[in-house]
């Protein structure tokens, strides 16, 4: 048997990258517009649309490492994670379409209807990202491979986010003529198709290479021990909740930061715009710095420099917007390269799990990474609602200088010092350029052996 090809095509890279596309499609109308949808399309109160909300992210969590583990388990002609992503494709759009539907249900069956849809809208959604995030661990057994495919899987990622943080209020109002309900559920109906076509196009560019070896018996007991054994993983994992603390602090109050501080409420959308656009620029850096300093390296100087100048949206003043504008296209930029390596490292802490045990469980490394940054997220966004509240926020009023500290701090500050702790974290992570190359050298050698036993 020969040796396993490492290198990866330009088409396969870019069939891979897809399948973020259609991830992100629902992800970013979930993230940016579905309490206002529930609120101000649908007509259900914002109480119980956050009470919703939680116990589809509560949900969502607990359901990652289920899927993480039944995907390993899985064994097909098409792998292990691709079957996901064939199967999964019309589930997700159709769901996706559901939630954005609004049927009168009169009060109390709207928000069972709200509940039911979104929930099995987040099962979707694992049942199909995770797999698709752990396919690319499978793919290719090289590091800088690794780098170069999630380099294309997020810029791919962001332009989907660009759509629909750019778009899709602009789509409701032409597809609607004046009807937000359906001008939401065209959008979808738009979304939702191409997002099965990238699947599609996902699954039938790809190809699963690394195989956990043949001998390895299924013991789930022994997989969840390895992996909280794995102190690399577990640093990523607490790198990735940190992370996902900063963002969702950092989202969640970028919109009072300009309707309350700068006074600018509609200029928000541009600026997040403007933050995908310098993000996607600067994502192809990441495979050849990683290659010159090593993925661990370019993380911390990553983490360092975007969290200054995240620190320094603190300082400008209310009229000095491009200032503003500037620090956060610099953060973004030096941010962005650390973006694909996260998830490149997650596959080397899977590899190093094989490497040091002799057991390989890709689908519960990543649905476990997937499980603590989600959780981050819900901790971020609580901890802004708090910081907020003790703050003395008080909405659709002039706010006090109190309250506006609190604001600016959750923009710049406290996220860039967030940002910049992940540096300390990751000074401890082993896995360095040494590492993965005898890593994979060792483990194409077993591979080859076992294939010609």
């Amino acid at each position: 048997m020969e040796k396993l090809n490492s290198k990866l095509s330009i088409k396969e890279k870019i069939g891979y990258g897809l399948g973020d596309t259609a991830s992100h499609f629902v992800w970013d109308m979930v993230g940016f517009w579905l309490l206002f949808f529930y609120t101000d399309v649908y007509g259900i109160s914002a109480a119980a649309a956050g009470t919703i909300m939680l116990i589809a992210r509560l949900w969502d969590m607990a359901i990652d490492p289920v899927i993480g583990v039944i995907s390993d388990r899985t064994n097909t002609r098409w792998g292990k994670f691709r079957p996901y992503i064939l199967f999964g494709a019309i589930p997700y759009a159709v769901l996706a379409i559901l939630t954005f539907t609004t049927p009168n249900f009169g009060e109390v069956g709207k928000i069972i209807y709200a509940g039911a849809t979104y929930v099995l809208l987040m099962t979707a959604y694992a049942a199909i990202n995770l797999p698709y995030s752990a396919l690319g661990a499978v793919m290719t057994d090289d590091t800088y491979e690794r780098a170069g495919l999630n380099t294309y899987r997020f810029i791919a990622g962001f332009g989907g986010q660009f759509i629909v943080t750019g778009l899709a209020l602009t789509l409701a109002e032409f597809f609607g003529g004046g009807d937000k309900a359906q001008g939401f559920q065209y959008t979808l109906f738009l979304f939702a198709g191409l997002s099965l076509i990238f699947f599609y196009i996902t699954f039938a560019t790809t190809k699963e290479r690394v195989q956990p070896p043949k001998e390895q018996k299924n013991s789930l007991k022994e997989d969840i021990r390895n992996l909280f054994n794995n102190k690399a993983w577990i640093i990523l994992a607490l790198v990735g909740i940190i992370s996902f603390i900063m963002f969702a602090m950092q989202n969640a109050a970028i919109a009072y930061y300009f309707k309350y501080y700068l006074g600018r409420e509609n200029n928000v959308q541009l600026f997040n715009v403007v933050g995908t656009v310098a993000l996607i620029v600067a994502l192809p850096f990441s495979k050849p710095l990683a290659k010159r300093f090593g993925n661990k390296n370019v993380f911390i100087g990553s983490s360092l420099i975007s969290g200054v100048f995240f620190m320094l949206i603190y300082l400008p003043g209310v009229t000095d917007l491009k200032t503003i504008y500037v620090f956060n296209v610099i953060a973004k930029m030096a941010y962005a390269p650390a973006v694909p390596l996260l998830w490149t490292m997650i596959a080397d802490s899977a590899d190093y799990g094989e490497w040091t045990t002799g057991r390989r469980a890709t689908g519960l490394y990543f649905s476990a990474a997937v499980f603590a940054q989600k959780a981050g997220w819900g901790i971020g966004a609580a901890i802004a609602g708090w910081i907020l509240s003790i703050s003395d926020f008080m909405p659709n009023v002039v706010q006090t200088e109190t309250a506006i500290t609190g604001i600016k701090l959750l923009v710049s500050v406290i996220p860039g010092v967030l940002y910049m702790s992940c540096a300390l974290f990751m000074i401890f992570y082993k896995i360095d350029s040494k590492t993965t190359d005898l890593m994979k050298t060792d483990l194409d050698a077993r591979r080859l052996a076992e294939a010609e036993s």
